[in-house]
């Protein structure tokens, strides 16, 4: 009677844990028309280079091309970019444009498009959707490490190309640049190679805090597994998104990719918070809902190195007239990547799976998802490979 009365009271803590939070669907790495050096709103003019000019202020420059007729209808505003986002179904979206930009030049806390994009931004949101503005920190030259880093919710931006602004000096401009009104600053490793960033170099505490995600998958397509992995191994602290860094309107309304939010409200704040506590995943879906505890802690969390680890899993679909959004199966995965329990069920549009695993040594447990199609891909779907990257939990060790 006691065991009953036990399991009972524990899965009444682990339905209260995720009952609090919604799911919200989102794109967190978008270029609009002020990423004017390049887009789907030029074409090239034959026989001439280079492709781009970095002039000596970092600033990036088109050299070889001509705007489209129509671009207009290709590219626009972050207004444009707001509104199309939110009559396609998106709960938020973040412009991300590069802050090497003309437009953004000088660098300035009061550039006029740099304070238009946030208004912008302000004008968009409401209780149906949130918008938001950050930018993408391009680090192409070194030296100390290379990689891009998209920096949202700051009150003001560094440009990654000038003399002197390298990866660390950005981790230490993070950790004292304030934050754009309501919500915390956040940061995510964009579109990372497996030995980025100086193979995942710098890494404090403090950094660690502030970098909470990194793009699985980018573009729609694009999987960055191998660097998920490193980076997890190296001791960074981060969950899983999509970012599918379009540079056009296109992305918006064909890409099916999303990052998701486990999050109190649908506000700016919540969503930032739900970004900084690592409560993300990223799907090769639309509307795949996952959400998981770990002895009673939401997925994004770090345990007290315990030696049991209580799995209650939820992953749903609503798409339940068509056959191949059915889920397959779901992987437990660990340190160095390694799949330590799966579970293939009768495929079926919403599973539940509560697994135990016994372990002493590791640092941190994910999950993926499969489903019967294998969701957006750029050369087809294939259902023999992951469709959906949960956020880890970590051990504490």
């Amino acid at each position: 009677m006691l065991i009953l009365t036990v399991a009972i009271s524990s899965m009444a803590q682990v339905n209260k844990t995720l009952s609090q939070y919604h799911i919200y669907a989102g794109n967190t790495h978008s270029h609009t028309i002020i990423t004017m050096s390049h887009g789907a709103q030029w074409e090239k003019i034959p026989n001439r280079k280079p492709y781009m000019k970095i002039d000596s202020q970092g600033v990036s420059h088109s050299e070889n091309k001509k705007l489209k007729p129509d671009w207009r209808q290709l590219q626009g505003l972050p207004s444009v970019h707001y509104a199309l986002a939110r009559n396609n179904g998106f709960d938020f979206y973040v412009t991300t444009d590069h802050s090497q930009e003309a437009g953004f030049h000088p660098t300035s806390p009061i550039s006029a498009a740099w304070l238009a994009t946030d208004e912008e931004a302000t004008e968009a949101t409401d209780q149906d959707f949130v918008a938001i503005r950050g930018y993408e920190h391009s680090e192409n030259n070194g030296p100390g490490g290379k990689g891009h880093i998209n920096v949202i919710n700051t009150a003001t931006y560094l440009n990654a190309l000038a003399p002197g602004i390298d990866l660390q000096h950005l981790y230490k401009w993070l950790d004292t640049v304030s934050s754009n009104d309501d919500g915390p600053v956040v940061a995510t490793f964009n579109h990372p190679g497996a030995h980025q960033y100086d193979n995942w170099a710098y890494r404090d505490p403090k950094i660690t805090d502030i970098i909470t995600m990194l793009e699985v998958i980018n573009s729609g397509y694009h999987i960055h597994y191998k660097g998920f992995i490193n980076a997890l191994d190296a001791g960074w602290k981060v969950s899983p998104v999509c970012g599918l860094d379009n540079h056009s309107l296109w992305g918006i309304t064909n890409k099916n990719s999303r990052t998701f939010v486990l999050a109190t409200a649908k506000t700016k704040n919540a969503i930032l918070d739900a970004m900084k506590n690592r409560r993300t995943y990223a799907a090769l879906d639309h509307n795949i809902q996952c959400k998981y505890t770990v002895n009673g802690k939401v997925m994004g969390s770090t345990l007290n190195k315990p030696d049991i680890f209580k799995f209650d899993i939820y992953i749903n679909d609503s798409d339940t007239k068509n056959l191949k959004d059915k889920i397959t199966k779901i992987d437990i995965v660990t340190d160095g990547g390694k799949v330590v329990k799966t579970y293939s069920p009768t495929p079926a549009y919403s599973i539940h799976w509560s697994p135990v695993i016994k372990n002493s040594d590791n640092k941190y447990f994910f999950i993926r998802v499969w489903n019967a199609s294998g969701g957006e891909a750029r050369h087809g779907s294939d259902p023999k490979k992951p469709m959906a990257w949960l956020a880890p939990v970590w051990t504490g060790r």
